[in-house]
């Protein structure tokens, strides 16, 4: 081969090369956002609104797909959908991740928070943010809390003081401390997917269920639940997270614009929570299929006391440093 047709080849190589690298480096990153539930809760306007502003600011670069209502995975397998990269976003409830950390069960304990406004107090402080890196070492980065509201109390029959609950079958999340929770008034708590709560409540096969306001609305459990309690006794809120390999794989500029709109989203979801708790309330109040329960102090104070013990049961594995930093925030 002549020595010009030998530049002319590698000239031809080096072009392939540097148009192959071209379109490898145009082609979108991909972000899967799996969730559970409907589009017209917080957590389904956080996702989308987050698809929104990455749209605007990083089209071309970054390309965010939504899958609402377990359409791609449940609660109870996405976290393993992510570290074997098939999903690379998801917002599962905080009671979620006792297999990956006992530390995040904080959040199922019951009456350890006043309000939202502790909740939020104690998540953005330095025991909250912590948490946040529980389980990196599992592969798991959290990015950010999303609020769902308080939770409340609905049943077949008028739930006022704890023997109400007594014998009563009761669907909760897959967590301990939410079993301790009913056992601790004599409940039978029964561990059952968010999916199929409507049509056990509505089969009568559990008597009742623990959610707020935003959910039992929009999954439309009132219209099978003819007493909802006004306990306030618990916290729902979801834990945005990825995996660490997809995370730290990104590129340093493109990470940083993803977390800013993803910061942007969850404070617009939060915002969304706490209206869709008055507003939900309120819906269901007026539809007059549902009739809600307001406790007085004193039958209040008899949950509080009936569960509270199970602060001391889970303290060793969650940490008192972290229930303290709790106590405070109220």
């Amino acid at each position: 081969m002549t020595k010009n047709k030998l530049v002319l080849v590698s000239l031809m190589v080096a072009v392939a090369f540097v148009a192959s690298a071209t379109v490898s480096m145009a082609k979108p990153i991909k972000i899967k956002f799996s969730h559970v539930v409907a589009e017209n809760t917080p957590k389904g306007q956080m996702a989308n609104k987050f698809k929104e502003l990455i749209d605007q600011r990083l089209s071309g670069k970054v390309v965010v797909e939504v899958f609402p209502n377990s359409q791609l995975f449940g609660d109870n397998k996405v976290l393993e959908a992510m570290l074997l990269g098939d999903v690379q976003l998801a917002a599962p409830s905080l009671s979620k991740f006792k297999k990956y950390t006992k530390s995040l069960q904080i959040y199922d304990l019951p009456f350890l928070f006043s309000n939202m406004a502790a909740v939020e107090k104690f998540q953005q402080g330095p025991e909250g943010q912590k948490l946040l890196m529980s389980i990196k070492s599992k592969g798991l980065i959290g990015l950010g809390y999303l609020h769902n509201g308080l939770k409340q109390l609905s049943a077949s029959s008028p739930l006022r003081v704890p023997a109400d609950a007594k014998n009563k079958k009761f669907r909760i999340m897959s967590s301990d401390v939410l079993a301790a929770q009913f056992e601790a008034v004599g409940a039978m708590p029964l561990k059952k997917p968010f999916s199929e709560v409507f049509t056990l409540l509505q089969t009568k096969a559990i008597d009742g269920q623990e959610n707020t306001w935003s959910n039992i609305y929009s999954k439309k459990f009132f219209e099978v639940q003819p007493f909802i309690t006004e306990s306030n006794h618990g916290v729902l809120d979801y834990l945005v997270i990825t995996s660490t390999e997809f995370w730290m794989g990104l590129p340093d500029d493109l990470r940083s614009e993803i977390k800013k709109a993803l910061d942007e989203a969850i404070a617009f979801g939060n915002t969304v929570a706490a209206q869709k708790a008055i507003d939900d309330r309120q819906k269901i109040i007026d539809s007059k299929r549902s009739k809600v329960l307001e406790l007085t102090d004193a039958e209040r104070q008899q949950w509080v006391n009936a569960m509270k013990p199970v602060w001391k049961q889970f303290e060793d594995q969650i940490g008192k440093n972290y229930i303290d930093a709790a106590i405070k925030s109220n």
